[in-house]
């Protein structure tokens, strides 16, 4: 079958992707299109990749997109794929926070499968009605916590799930950039102009940017919960409306302490993501800028560095890796893990079939909510002097 054939079934073709956002000017709208077609799982065929319903159509043409299918406005590409015979198996949305919700509850009303970009939505009250849609629908929702995706985060979580690390202790989460050191958004730059504007990004700046990379990370190796924060949040930047540094004191209900800096105006770091966990038996850490090595160390012995693909790799970490130990990857191809797995998943489903269990990782609505949730507590909690906050289970 080519990627045109009208198949039912979702096997032996491309699924037909369709795209909201990510037009003209967008950073993250061209990630979510490679990732896509890194594994040759989708084909992006539909797209509403503006606000502005002329810009819209002509950015989609501009990705080669047929002209019946380049759409002025989300809602109008979801009521018209709805009723298509070769409609899109799924929708990526990759707009600016603000513009989640809405897109993501007409297409999961028209019947077809979301992958959204994070935060999932900018209120506890949207996240929450989100995810009672998807649940009522039945339909198959990803959140593009791209870092979960990396070979080695997911071998970091299968060694603390098969209790390598023993019961965790401690665990160290840190997320650190400068590129908003100085008022960058003041420039017109546009990453950071609905950055830090609070009517587009939501109530978080590097909170809910970075932040909840951090902590969705934390929470995906270690499988903890959280049960309590306490937090400072701080506006380093004359004039900014948003916060640009983060830190948080964190509980988990095993008993297990944290603790989670995120910020945008660290001089020195390009996109600093680094985690650290240490249990009763070892420790281990990991570093997104040199993400094809893990450290692990047991206790009273030395130091081991594992790569993704080397000796000691992991099924998760080889399930989630394409070319030989020595040759880097990065963060395109943990983007692409998540939509390869989300391709399984979606195929899957057209075909009637369990998916491969491998393919179960990627972040959920929950995780969204858990999110939200966050970004939440952590606001309540630095408006009360850093008082300890509950977080709802």
């Amino acid at each position: 079958m080519t990627a045109n054939t009208k198949a039912t079934d979702g096997t032996n073709r491309r699924l037909r992707l369709g795209m909201v956002g990510g037009g003209p000017g967008a950073f993250i709208g061209a990630v979510h299109r490679i990732a896509a077609r890194l594994d040759d799982r989708f084909d992006l065929v539909a797209a509403a990749l503006s606000s502005n319903p002329e810009r819209s159509r002509a950015a989609a043409l501009g990705l080669h997109i047929a002209p019946e299918r380049a759409y002025g406005s989300f809602s109008e590409m979801a009521a018209a794929e709805s009723k298509r015979p070769d409609r899109i198996d799924a929708v990526s949305i990759v707009t600016p926070n603000h513009l989640h919700f809405a897109p993501a509850k007409a297409f999961l009303e028209a019947g077809i499968h979301v992958i959204c970009d994070k935060p999932l939505t900018t209120t506890v009250e949207d996240a929450l009605a989100l995810a009672e849609i998807v649940r009522h629908s039945g339909l198959i929702f990803g959140l593009t916590h791209n870092y979960t995706g990396y070979p080695l985060v997911r071998q970091a979580r299968e060694m603390i799930a098969t209790g390598e690390l023993g019961h965790i202790r401690v665990v160290q989460v840190e997320y650190a950039q400068e590129w908003l050191t100085t008022a960058v958004e003041a420039t017109g730059q546009k990453q950071a102009v609905w950055r830090t504007d609070p009517a587009q990004s939501g109530p978080g700046g590097s909170l809910g940017d970075i932040g909840t990379h951090a902590y969705n990370l934390a929470s995906f190796v270690t499988g903890l919960r959280c049960q309590q924060l306490a937090a400072d949040v701080s506006i380093f930047v004359p004039g900014r409306r948003l916060d640009d540094n983060v830190q948080t004191l964190l509980r988990f209900e095993s008993g297990a302490r944290g603790m989670l800096w995120a910020s945008q105006v660290a001089v020195g770091n390009e996109n600093n993501l680094r985690l650290r966990v240490y249990g009763e038996k070892a420790g281990i850490e990991w570093g997104q800028e040199n993400p094809n090595y893990l450290r692990f160390t047991p206790y009273g012995k030395p130091t081991q560095t594992m790569s993704r693909a080397g000796a000691g790799a992991t099924n998760s970490a080889k399930h989630a890796s394409r070319i030989p130990s020595g040759h880097p990857e990065g963060y395109l191809e943990a983007f692409a893990q998540l939509y390869t797995d989300l391709a399984e998943q979606i195929a899957a489903r057209n075909a009637g079939r369990a998916p491969s269990p491998s393919s179960l990782l990627v972040p959920t609505v929950d995780d969204g909510v858990a999110g939200v949730r966050f970004i939440s507590a952590v606001l309540e909690s630095s408006r009360q002097n850093s008082t300890w906050v509950n977080l709802p289970q």
